[in-house]
């Protein structure tokens, strides 16, 4: 087949007070407002160029209404739906502004519930630096200045079935499983690319259709330290951090939005290829694998635990 995915489009999530989100995503995240409507936030990071990718969606409840992900063509996107029909997957087609500015794709559901679509074409917004001898940042950055979406983090009952419909019906690559025992090749939990990125989409046992968070890319760790000054001046709710991860080796914060969404601001890692070797841990060093420098159990049970 052609390129395929290419990488996280955009997730939209529901909040439960739509001002207090907005508050929340552009003062203290400083995210940049592209449209809003009566019941939705349309957001960006100042280094994206896609119209969104956040879309903040009124509800009576938080998690996550459904993930977007950008395909490289639509011939790509043709051989991605018949794949997915293949593996017995239910595919509609939606059409070119069915979802505001953004060109027709498909949408299935993945074995655990979630709502997942893909789309070749979403309006060009542009950076907030210029493409011609930009500097490295713009300026009149709010709060944490995120450049960007990086990932999301769901849950099912039954991971290693979302695992194997994501690798067979839709091309991702494997970064790092959890295993119940070194010689086992059966996820209990998994971390999945389709761009250069340890991770694009993670998947842990939970209740199926489960948000556990989704997270903004930070360029550094001095910017993971404001971030964590940013949140506690503005009273967020910080759950974990500073830590790091042990699968990924990213740097993290973790906190919560307004509605009880959890985030992440995450740095570090490494760049992934698809040839790369699965790394595995074993679940009796999960705790590690989890929180390097602070793994205690009692932790990783309050962390896992906790979705939307």
């Amino acid at each position: 087949m052609g390129e395929g995915i290419m990488r996280l489009g955009y997730v939209v999530t529901r909040v439960t007070d739509i001002e207090a989100a907005r508050k929340h995503y552009v003062e203290v995240m400083g995210l940049e407002v592209t449209d809003r409507t009566e019941t939705e936030i349309y957001l960006k990071g100042w280094d994206e160029y896609d119209h969104h990718s956040i879309v903040l969606k009124q509800s009576n409840r938080a998690g996550l209404e459904k993930m977007a992900f950008k395909v490289h063509t639509y011939d790509d996107l043709a051989q991605l739906e018949k794949q997915l029909m293949q593996y017995g997957a239910t595919v509609t087609r939606f059409s070119k502004g069915e979802n505001h500015k953004v060109g027709e794709g498909v949408r299935f559901r993945l074995p655990s519930g979630h709502v997942m679509e893909l789309f070749v074409d979403i309006e060009y917004k542009g950076k907030a630096l210029p493409q011609v001898n930009p500097a490295p940042w713009p300026e009149g950055l709010i709060g944490v200045g995120a450049p960007r979406i990086d990932h999301l983090l769901i849950t099912a009952e039954r991971p290693h079935e979302n695992v194997e419909f994501l690798m067979k019906a839709l091309n991702f690559y494997m970064s790092e499983m959890v295993v119940e025992k070194p010689d086992s090749d059966v996820p209990v939990a998994a971390w999945l690319f389709r761009s250069n990125t340890p991770h694009d989409i993670a998947i842990i046992p939970g209740k199926d259709e489960g948000l556990h968070h989704f997270a903004f890319w930070l360029d550094e760790f001095n910017e993971l330290r404001k971030a964590g000054d940013v949140f506690s001046k503005h009273d967020v709710p910080i759950d974990v951090g500073i830590e790091r991860h042990g699968i990924t080796r990213g740097q993290t914060i973790y906190y919560f939005d307004p509605a009880g969404n959890r985030n992440e601001v995450f740095t570090g890692g490494y760049i992934a290829y698809p040839d790369m070797p699965v790394v595995k841990w074993t679940v009796d060093q999960l705790a590690r694998g989890i929180f390097y420098f602070n793994h205690r159990q009692e932790w990783i049970d309050g962390f896992t635990g906790v979705t939307t």
